[in-house]
């Protein structure tokens, strides 16, 4: 699970400039759709749309705007689009695996979409399976270094069906299964313990060691792919430091 902790980390700073951007809400909007039309508009029984929900309260996404997504997807306000859930997988940047989930209407214009996005950065985009294997879906959660102890994260973690708790660039981060990941938020939450983020996620058993510039050509294919309407998530395999981030302003 080496590396994922920086991957992390982008992706928490990523997801405060959506939010800016205003295209965090659209992107949650869509995800609570399609759990709602495919699995009910109940959360307590939906996973999948808890899930969705939680999200979107992350980015302060108002409980109005939730709920009328939710009405939407279950088929209870007009107006609902068909959202296909559909998965590219391709190399970035020095062979860098980009895993990319999207959510389109319109499967004929995504899927040249994404491959120009990759084709521009120097990649190339795969068949379906090219990368995933190299993936594990997990529950990642990540706590500021001084916010928690690693006495009392171990505590509380292993107890509510943590995997692990790890420790790098002054975060905390507490792995688990997704079906755990609920439960984990729960009693991290009734504990007092700040959460920085918390998401289910891809997590690399690989990852690939990036310098300045390997980092700044993946980071710039990162970017287009999260800008465009359709993308939900992204991840990749690239390990870049801290220290790398912090000089390219991410």
């Amino acid at each position: 699970m080496a590396g994922h902790s920086k991957w992390a980390n982008i992706k928490h700073r990523k997801a405060r400039q959506d939010a800016v951007r205003g295209k965090a809400w659209s992107k949650c909007s869509r995800a609570i759709i399609v759990a709602a039309k495919n699995g009910g508009g109940d959360p307590d029984t939906n996973l999948t749309l808890r899930y969705a929900i939680e999200e979107a309260k992350a980015v302060n996404m108002p409980k109005d705007t939730i709920a009328k997504a939710i009405k939407k997807g279950s088929g209870e306000l007009e107006g609902q689009a068909n959202y296909e859930e559909i998965r590219y997988e391709g190399y970035g940047p020095h062979g860098v695996a980009v895993i990319v989930d999207c959510l389109t209407d319109k499967v004929q214009r995504t899927a040249p979409e994404m491959r120009k996005i990759f084709e521009k950065a120097g990649g190339n985009l795969g068949k379906p399976g090219a990368v995933a294997f190299g993936f594990e879906q997990k529950g990642l959660l990540a706590i500021a270094g001084d916010n928690a102890t690693e006495e009392q994260l171990m505590e509380i973690a292993l107890e509510a069906g943590a995997d692990d708790v790890d420790e790098a660039d002054g975060m905390w981060e507490v792995s688990c299964q997704p079906v755990d990941f609920i439960t984990l938020k729960e009693a991290l939450e009734a504990a007092e313990v700040t959460l920085e983020s918390a998401e289910i996620t891809m997590i690399p058993t690989n990852t690939v060691t990036c310098d300045e510039a390997m980092a700044q050509k993946v980071l710039r294919l990162i970017e287009e792919l999260e800008d465009h309407d359709d993308v939900q998530k992204v991840h990749t395999n690239a390990d870049i430091a801290g220290e790398i981030l912090e000089k390219l302003g991410t």
